[in-house]
This record gives C-alpha cells, sequence and structure tokens, in this order.
C-alpha cells in the first residue's frame, strides 16, 4: 500500500494514489498539481549515511570507511515532493543524491541484524542536495553541505514494508531535464540496511517516524537554477524537485565588484 500526506483547501489529508492523481481520505479525487506534497510521514529524527556506495566513494576519492558514516539533519532541511531546494549564488558544485529512504515503525533499542527489518514501517525515496565547496575537512558532510534549509527531499509515497520484500534489491535512477544521470542498485550498499539499523539501535533509540537515508551510488552532476530533478525508486516511486535561486527565498544578489 501507498501513503502520502497533502495540504489542500487548509487542511493536512492522507491520500492514496488513483489514475487521476490522488484520492483524499474523505473520497475527494484530486489532479497531483492540485495539493501540496509533505513529507509522507511526521518526520522524526533523520539519520543520513554518508558514503554508502562504494562507487560513489571511489567517485568522491574516498576510502571504505570501518563503520558506517552517519550524522542527523535538521528539521529545516526536509521537503516534500514538487518541492522547491534553493540553489545558493555561490555554489560551483551542487548536485542531488537518490537515496533509500528507511522510515521506523517503532520504538527500538539494540536491535539484532537478523531481525532489523522487523521495526521498519515502510520506505520511501529522498533526494539529499549536496554542495561540494562546502566540504571542510575529512568529516563528509558537514553542517553547511547537509543540513541546509530545502536540502533534503522525501516522497511522495510511503509504501508498507510488506510490500517491498526485498529492499536491499531496488533499482535507483536520476534524472535531470528528462535525461538520465544517475543509476545504481542498493545491492550494492557498503552498508546494508540490517546493518545499519542494528548498528544505530546499538547506541541510541530509534522512534517511530525516524528516518534513515542510506546513500546514493555514482553518477551525480552539477545541477543550476531552473532545472527539474526525478529520483525514482522501483515499487516505491518518483520524486520530483525544482532547483531556483536565491531571489525566492528573498536573498539579494550579492553586490558585483566596481572597476
Amino acid at each position: 500500500m501507498k501513503h502520502a500526506r497533502v495540504a489542500y483547501a487548509g487542511a493536512i489529508h492522507h491520500a492514496t494514489p488513483h489514475p487521476r492523481g490522488l484520492q483524499l481520505a474523505d473520497g475527494r479525487v484530486l489532479a497531483e498539481e492540485a495539493v501540496v506534497w509533505l513529507p509522507p510521514i511526521e518526520v522524526g529524527t533523520v539519520f543520513a549515511l554518508g558514503l554508502n556506495y562504494a562507487d560513489h566513494a571511489k567517485e568522491l576519492s574516498f576510502d571504505k570507511q570501518a563503520e558506517p558514516l552517519a550524522f542527523i539533519k535538521s528539521p529545516q532541511a526536509i521537503m516534500g515532493h514538487r518541492g522547491q531546494t534553493r540553489r545558493p549564488a555561490d555554489a560551483t558544485f551542487m548536485h542531488y543524491e537518490c537515496e533509500l529512504a528507511v522510515v521506523i515503525g517503532r520504538t527500538a533499542r539494540n536491535v539484532p541484524r537478523e531481525e532489523a527489518l522487523s521495526v521498519v514501517a515502510g520506505y520511501t525515496v529522498a533526494n539529499d542536495y549536496a554542495i561540494r565547496d562546502y566540504l571542510e575537512n575529512w568529516y563528509r558532510p558537514n553542517l553547511r553541505v547537509k543540513n541546509r534549509d530545502t536540502c533534503t527531499l522525501l516522497g511522495p509515497w510511503l509504501v508498507d514494508a510488506a510490500d517491498i520484500p526485498d529492499p536491499g534489491r531496488l533499482q535507483l535512477r536520476t534524472e535531470v531535464n528528462g535525461s538520465t544521470t544517475q543509476e545504481g542498485t542498493t545491492a550494492d550498499m557498503v552498508f546494508d540496511i540490517p546493518e545499519i539499523i542494528a548498528y544505530l539501535s546499538g547506541f541510541m533509540t530509534l522512534a517511530a517516524g525516524d528516518v534513515i537515508l542510506t546513500g546514493t551510488p555514482k553518477g551525480v552532476v552539477d545541477v543550476q537554477v531552473g532545472d527539474v530533478v526525478t529520483t525514482e525508486i522501483e515499487h516505491i516511486g518518483r520524486l520530483v524537485s525544482h532547483i531556483v535561486g536565491d531571489e525566492v527565498f528573498g536573498i539579494p544578489a550579492a553586490p558585483t565588484a566596481k572597476a
């Protein structure tokens, strides 16, 4: 089953897919463009895995780490389907990251690997943008790279875990303005989902609504203002985002140097 959360006519609604777009819980059928898409769940803590695909780590000239490289994202970073992500004027290389997002369904502490998938409520698609110029040290990524407002999109659908029997064998793909730029499979993760859940729950308590972003394969390219980026994972959905400039957020252009 697929589920979404949207805003429409002054209220937040739960929705499911419909041939004409989506259907609200009250029965109304709407076009996709008629609603504001929210993250498909009420998001708790967001954990992100860095460099969790060997080919992407190689792409960034980084060796395999001994344990998952995990960090936490701020609530202000999170957006829904069809959202606008800001590209700062000073960025020279900003790229998308198509990621499988794992949604935790119940409180979990010290979960053994063999039981880890039992605490998963479902899966959604993530696009976790990064600005490579902002990297400052070996601990990738730092705050400015991965905790900027509007830099992480989730959605459009939450797919029940029971409908994804093997999350370790899903195809990922990214399109920029309709052209495919990234392809991969979750089978190439360095640390798979059970291992990640066992690792995180081994030193902290996971709660329902927590989200784990599991990394991205190689194939990231620079995106520009005006680009439309679609990240897709088979059986889960297609997540669309729009790249916009500073002016959309009321940020004035930097003054030009006088001759």
